[in-house]
């Protein structure tokens, strides 16, 4: 795959109008599923979400020099949802998005790789994630990366549920090259 190779780093202040074009490139696929103003109220969050100084990590990934994918790592919980009560207490990975011009590539798979790795290179055990059913392809990717359901650890927000994953970092075949 000369030409094709896919670095992994993490973000500069430099990057991130980049950052914030390709996750909003990649979440406008849900669009149409939301009224207009849920529609634009979530795209602020997104948007709100590059400069959010809880976050502890953006990485991001690039093909030929140009920004195509990006992921953010949290500490916890409290720190990604303001929800101690979840008692996450291990790094979670929020607003994975790879520019949908390149996708079936892999970028997905190496931000998530890049994910697990900083975070057992934190100390932690485990990695999370929450996403919806509407971003199917993305559960399929999960559950076939070694993600499991922590039905404990799902949210409930008004008449939705967004659903929790956890990745038992030292057990993961995704890092078996490490």
């Amino acid at each position: 795959m000369a030409g094709r190779a896919i670095i992994i780093r993490n973000a500069e202040e430099s990057d991130l109008e980049r950052v914030k074009a390709v996750l909003l490139d990649a979440y406008a696929q849900y669009e149409f599923l939301y009224p207009k103003e849920k529609w634009e109220q979530y795209k602020e969050n997104i948007e709100a979400s590059v400069t959010n100084p809880k976050v502890k990590a953006r990485i991001i990934a690039e093909l030929k020099g140009e920004i195509v994918g990006s992921v953010f790592l949290y500490d916890s919980s409290e720190a990604a949802y303001g929800a101690p009560e979840l008692n996450i207490n291990t790094p979670i990975m929020r607003l994975l998005a790879v520019k949908r011009s390149v996708r079936g590539l892999g970028v997905a798979t190496e931000l998530i790789r890049a994910s697990a790795n900083w975070s057992l290179d934190w100390g932690a055990d485990t990695l999370h994630l929450h996403t919806s059913d509407v971003m199917s392809s993305a559960i399929k990717l999960y559950e076939r990366l070694g993600f499991e359901r922590a039905i404990d650890k799902d949210i409930v927000k008004e008449e939705s549920v967004v659903i929790s994953y956890r990745l038992h970092l030292r057990k993961s075949s995704l890092l078996q090259a490490r």
